[in-house]
């Protein structure tokens, strides 16, 4: 058997993860190996919502991607709905809803274009042996970045597991009529919460379409009925929708979800189980610790201490999401309550500061801020207010991320 090929990094997986840790690694490094494996040729779809918070491309530009969003049209409003209670407002910041099969290619064309070798591949086996990591026989790198998804091969060899809930999502296109144009439409379902159907408008006559809800033994969750769903709370997305794919999502929670272990191995997106417990957004979390885990991974390499590179990355990602991570936990927690989701939504058409907090808590890195439990306290009266303050104080998501029992949990 010939001896594998030798890398500096090798990264696993080239969605927005993997292809972000594959542009930071070269960015830190200009000169290092940089391999980025993917089990499918791009470009590739992939079930998603296909939102682009503007913080996702905020990472990106300080990586000097700052086409990732070009062609395609900012959203500018959210309409959000539970029951009889629903709130529209402008969003302090656009989104843009662009395919994933467009967007994903974008960020490897980057990462090739800065350096990366991007291979065909799919990852079986990795193995941790004498001061590097070897992939399937074939591949060898000091350090590997597992940006393979919820299912990662990698997040498996480093013997960290997923522990918080999953949710199950169905999405495809429909045509997009008048009242989806120009904005994202969320409205929240009447099963097992948080359960939504979303119509989130490209800008090119289409809308991304879909409906998701918690996953649980017993919840009965098919195809069939995902797709019922969508087409009671959103008339016509159901009915006129195609190229439908479903996926499984792995929800983050506080001291729930994947532990990033020390060593050589470093886990970024859904292999480190981030996705936004409160809305199934992932593409922020993507970016952001891809970019982490390509430039520690790096680092480590050119410093000669690969076997920091664990620990390292844990503290960033903590620094990081840490804090929010508590907060949207909470706020998970508190949307299983109907009369709290109808708050939330009475609390944001009131004032455009608390809407903002909740786009921001859903969408990108936002906290629970006292503006927004002043306006859920006020909508839920005197009695059940109190009773929410205290169960957020019981949770300490006010609380500085280094006091925080989080242990090792991100």
């Amino acid at each position: 058997m010939s001896a594998p090929e030798q890398w500096d990094v090798v990264v696993v997986g080239a969605g927005p993860a993997g292809a972000t840790a594959a542009i930071a690694a070269l960015r830190a490094t200009p000169h290092a190996r940089v391999l980025l494996l993917d089990r499918d040729d791009f470009p590739r779809d992939k079930c998603c919502g296909d939102g682009i918070a503007p913080h996702a491309l905020d990472v990106l530009a300080r990586l000097g991607v700052h086409d990732a969003v070009e062609g395609w049209e900012p959203v500018l409003r959210l309409d959000l709905s539970h029951g009889a209670s629903s709130v529209e407002g402008r969003l302090d910041r656009p989104v843009w809803v662009v395919p994933r099969a467009v967007f994903d290619a974008g960020l490897v064309r980057h990462a090739v274009s800065a350096g990366a070798v991007l291979a065909r591949h799919r990852v079986r086996d990795v193995v941790v042996a004498d001061g590097r990591v070897v992939i399937d026989g074939r591949f060898a790198a000091p350090v590997v970045v597992g940006a393979d998804g919820a299912r990662s091969v990698v997040r498996a060899a480093a013997g960290s597991r997923l522990a918080g809930r999953r949710a199950l999502a169905i999405r495809g296109y429909a045509p997009t009529p008048s009242a989806w144009r120009g904005r994202q439409l969320i409205r929240y379902g009447e099963r097992r919460q948080p359960s939504y159907a979303w119509a989130f408008d490209r800008g090119d006559g289409l809308s991304n379409v879909g409906y998701g809800e918690l996953d649980a033994p017993g919840a009965g969750l098919s195809r069939t009925l995902l797709l019922d769903e969508l087409e009671r709370i959103i008339p016509g997305a159901g009915a006129t929708g195609s190229d439908w794919r479903a996926h499984h999502l792995p929800l983050s929670g506080w001291g729930r979800g994947s532990s990033q272990p020390s060593g050589p191995l470093l886990l970024a997106g859904d292999a480190a189980g981030l996705v936004n417990p409160l809305t199934g957004e992932g593409i922020y979390y993507a970016v952001a610790t891809g970019a982490v885990a390509g430039r520690v991974a790096a680092e480590s390499v050119r410093v000669g201490r690969p076997d920091r590179a664990g620990a390292q990355h844990r503290a960033e990602l903590r620094s990081l999401l840490g804090r929010h991570m508590r907060h949207t936990w909470a706020a998970a927690r508190l949307s299983r309550h109907p009369a709290v989701v109808e708050a939330g939504i009475g609390a944001a058409a009131g004032h455009q500061r608390v809407f903002d907090d909740l786009v921001e808590l859903g969408l990108g890195d936002g906290r629970i801020t006292p503006r927004l439990v002043r306006g859920l306290g006020r909508q839920l009266g005197p009695r059940l207010g109190q009773g929410l303050v205290h169960h957020l104080g019981a949770s300490r998501v006010g609380a500085a991320p280094e006091t925080a029992t989080m242990n090792r949990e991100i």
